[in-house]
Parts: structure tokens; sequence; C-alpha cells
């Protein structure tokens, strides 16, 4: 048994962990994957970085509104992918030597649990004074009758962006992120989307309001079915064939599944390694990240439900301080967790919706302003675009913002700014200056309103 001060599971946030303070601590680090984890391998950056191409795209049909007439004509994907994976791929080996060159031992074998604090590794066991579980997760594949009929044409978003050839029709199964992120890259590039969603409207998580406006833009270009499952897939004319419960049979060549991610814990074995997990699978930590049992902490998608990047982040900050400084732990600042949907119009958002609101009996206020009030959403001609600030009336602070257009995730930021930080509505309506004619300038307007 190999025995070590510090070990942590997962290569993407934990590796993180690896802090200055913590060079002294006989270390390791076990990935069966590759480094970087999910963000930069298949989630977050590929995927932005196509979003990017995407847009460009998608902007050449919509610039005939600016008076700007120009074509389309080719969409190289081979070249898309290899300015993505060409710059991503190569990242692995060199986390790995930089890790081991700094005299951490680096295993690229799964590991799991086969007792408290002691890890089965390949052939090796492991054993730490502290562990750090960052396994992070992975897409959830739905029990549906055939799957394993139409495999070879089936795709999650771990997979669907190294997909060798654009596919000339796509079925995606769900209606959330990643839906909406892959069915706008897809559909920019000249793929026939159908979505599948089984709620009444696309991002049921988003404000109402939010959902609302991205189905019904979403309806000019995906065949959306709304409130619909999916009964079975078999193999088809095409490549699937996917039937849905009211007997609707939708043909294309690929099969995307966009159903959700699972917390990789019961991979580790996580109830042999003492850890209380949650009906969801997470692992249950307290506010400073640590797990029932002591010295063992968990970080990122592992054990919070947000599955975002910079929440792992600053949890893999937090894990690194507390265990350089026992005696004096920390806790996050703040629980809200700030996210974005890189799709078409893009959507950014913060704290409480207006229905959460409503649900949970809380005093306030909304207000709404388009884009179009503004000077720049002149400029763009947007007629659909709206930046939502809902407030408490007695402290007058933000309660939660929403915003569906173009930069939602840069204009959403100094309102997630003014949350963290205990500014008032009327700090940021009066005291501020905003650039003119910058779109910011929607910013100001809704908390005027406000």
């Amino acid at each position: 048994m190999k025995s070590y001060d510090l070990v942590v599971v997962g290569a993407g946030s934990g590796n993180m962990v690896f802090t200055p303070e913590l060079t002294a601590m006989r270390s390791a680090i076990i990935e069966p994957g590759r480094f970087g984890g999910t963000c930069l391998n298949c989630g977050c950056i590929p995927s932005k970085m196509l979003v990017l191409a995407a847009d460009a795209a998608r902007g050449v049909i919509e610039a005939q509104r600016l008076g700007v007439h120009a074509a389309l004509t080719k969409v190289d994907w081979p070249a898309i992918q290899s300015r993505v994976f060409g710059r991503i791929d190569p990242l692995h080996d060199g986390g790995v030597a930089y890790r081991r060159s700094l005299g951490i031992d680096v295993y690229t074998e799964a590991a799991r649990f086969t007792a408290p604090k002691v890890l089965q590794v390949g052939d090796e066991t492991v054993t730490a004074e502290t562990i750090v579980v960052a396994a992070g997760a992975r897409p959830v594949i739905p029990d549906i009758p055939g799957l394993s009929e139409v495999r070879d044409r089936t795709y999650t978003s771990d997979t669907i962006m190294r997909i060798p050839q654009l596919p000339e029709s796509m079925v995606v199964v769900g209606g959330g992120f990643i839906a909406a992120e892959m069915g706008h890259v897809f559909q920019s590039f000249g793929t026939r989307v159908s979505i599948v969603q089984r709620g009444p409207r696309l991002l049921m998580a988003e404000d109402a309001e939010i959902g609302r406006r991205f189905t019904t833009l979403s309806q000019e270009r995906f065949d959306l079915h709304l409130s619909a499952t999916v009964a079975s897939v078999a193999t088809g004319r095409r490549g699937v064939a996917v039937t849905l419960a009211d007997g609707t049979v939708l043909e294309a060549e690929v099969l995307l599944l966009a159903t959700g991610r699972t917390p990789n814990t019961d991979l580790l074995d996580a109830a042999a390694g003492g850890l209380e997990v949650d009906a969801h699978g997470h692992l249950v930590v307290d506010e400073h990240q640590r797990t029932n049992v002591e010295g063992v902490w968990s970080l990122g998608d592992a054990s919070n439900h947000f599955q975002l990047k910079h929440m792992a982040n600053a949890e893999a900050r937090l894990v690194a301080h507390n265990i350089a400084h026992p005696s004096s732990p920390k806790a996050l600042a703040s629980r809200l967790a700030p996210h974005a949907v890189f799709t078409d119009p893009q959507i950014g958002s913060v704290g409480i919706t207006e229905e959460q609101a409503v649900a949970q009996g809380l005093d306030h206020v909304v207000a709404t302003r388009p884009y179009s009030e503004t000077a720049f959403g002149w400029g763009l001609e947007d007629t659909t675009s709206f930046a939502k600030v809902i407030a408490d009336p007695a402290t007058r602070l933000i309660l939660g913002a929403h915003i569906i257009g173009p930069m939602a995730a840069v204009l959403l930021q100094p309102l997630v700014q003014a949350m963290f930080l205990g500014q008032t509505v009327d700090q940021l309506a009066h005291d501020v200056i905003y650039l003119h004619p910058a779109l910011t300038e929607v910013v100001e307007q809704v908390l005027l309103e406000l």
C-alpha cells in the first residue's frame, strides 16, 4: 500500500488544489481520463469555441437586417475541429508531465474506494491522510428501447463535438443547456435539428419569461417537439428513427442524448469509502467542503448540483486553503451560482427566478427592459432581447437577474457583482455612470425602472 499526505481524485478543477502552500505534502493525483476534466476536453471550452464559429456562420444570414447581403458558401468542419482540438488535445500530456516534474505521482487508471481513505487504483492500493474527491460527472444515458441498435449513431455531450463529419440531420433528446448550445452549433452549420423536450418549453430551469422567449425564437430554427417523450429508437432510412410517445417518427442521421449528467461517485464506490451521498448521488459536504469522513473533502460536480466550472474552481481554492489552514477554515462568501447558456440568443442568469420568488412567498418587485430601447439595441435592429431584474423592496437588494440577447453573459456580470457585494438597486442605478452608446445601458435602464 502506498501512503500519501494528499491524494486528489480527478484532474479537472481538482488539479487546482496543489497550491504552493501544499508543496511539502507527499502528493498524488488520479485521473483515468484526460487532464483538464470535462470543461477542457468536452465541455465549456471546446463547446464555446464551436459556438463562436456558429455565431460567425449565423451572423452571415442575420447581417441582412443591417443591409449587408452575403452568402455562407462553406463550413469547413475539419478545420473548425482542428482549431478546437488541435489546441486542446496536447494539454493533457503537458499537464501530466508538469505534475510529475513537481514530484507529484500521477495515476492514470480508475480509482475506487475499498475502505474509508483507502483507494484501489489499478493494481495499486493507495491511502492518504487527506483525500479530495473531484471526480466530476458523466452524461446520463436514458433507458430507451432500441438504443443499443443505434449505438454507432448515438452521441452525448462527451462525444458529439468530435463527430467525424457534419450530419445532414440530428435529433436531440433533451431541452436544457446542452440541447440549446449544440442545437445552435449544428443548425448554424446547416444540420436540420429536431429537439424532443419533455417539458412545455426549452430551458425549464430558467426564469419562465426567458424560457418562453427562447422557445418562441427556437421554433423558427428547430423542429421542436414539446411535452414529448421518446418511446423507442431504431435503425431508420437516414440512420436513426426516433418514435415519440404520440406515434410521431423522426428520421435523422444521428441522435444526441442531452438528458443531463450524473456524478461519478458510484464509479468510485463512495459507500465503501464510508461517504454519505444525497438522493442524486452527490457527496454530502459542509460549508467548508468536508465530507462526513474525517480528512476527505470534495468539490465540483461530485458534490454540488451546479455543474459549473467557475463554481468548481471557487471550491478548489477553498479546499486548498482549508487543507493548509485546518484551524481557520473558510466557506464560500456566497452560494450564488451565476450561469450562462451560450446559444443564440445568449442567456445569462443569477439568483432566483420570478416563479421562485412567488413560490417562496418573497415580497419582490420586477422590472424588464428591452434591448430595443437602448442606442446599441437600435443599431442591432434587435426586437426580441431583454433584461429582467428582481429585487427586495425593503432591502432594495437584487434577488435575481436574467438576460436574453447578445452579450448576455457579459451584461450580467455587474449585477452579479452587486449581489455579491451587497450593493442596492439605487446605488447601481444612480451612482454609476454607464458608457454611451454601449449595450450596458440596458442594465442601467432596467435598474432605473426597478
